[in-house]
């Protein structure tokens, strides 16, 4: 079960993380500091490294062709056809407002 769960999710959502649409629209070229995933063929999904992009390697057209990945067994220099870029949450803890007092105390009163 759990392999089929991985090959669902490997075929759909990260396809969908990998996909450049070249003519349709532009999106923002890999940066260093993202977290990726390293998709390997001959690899199960559980075993794909995840890192940290260190650098980028641009083509003529100004597009991003090559990154080098810091996972935790070292550098990777990858192609991005085979990198899919992880969302990452930008909220941080300290700007979410944390009610206190109010209608909550009130009802415990009665």
């Amino acid at each position: 079960m759990q392999q089929s769960f991985w090959k669902k999710w490997s075929t759909s959502y990260l396809s969908l993380l990998q996909e450049r649409g070249k003519w349709r629209s532009s999106k923002q070229n890999l940066q260093a500091g993202s977290i990726v995933l390293l998709k390997q063929d001959n690899a199960p999904p559980l075993r794909w490294p995840v890192g940290r992009v260190d650098s980028v390697f641009t083509g003529d057209d100004g597009i991003v062709r090559v990154a080098v990945i810091r996972t935790q067994n070292g550098l990777v220099k990858r192609a991005i056809a085979k990198i899919a870029v992880l969302p990452t949450e930008t909220t941080s803890v300290e700007s979410l407002y944390l009610p206190t007092g109010g209608a909550c105390s009130q009802q415990n009163a009665l």
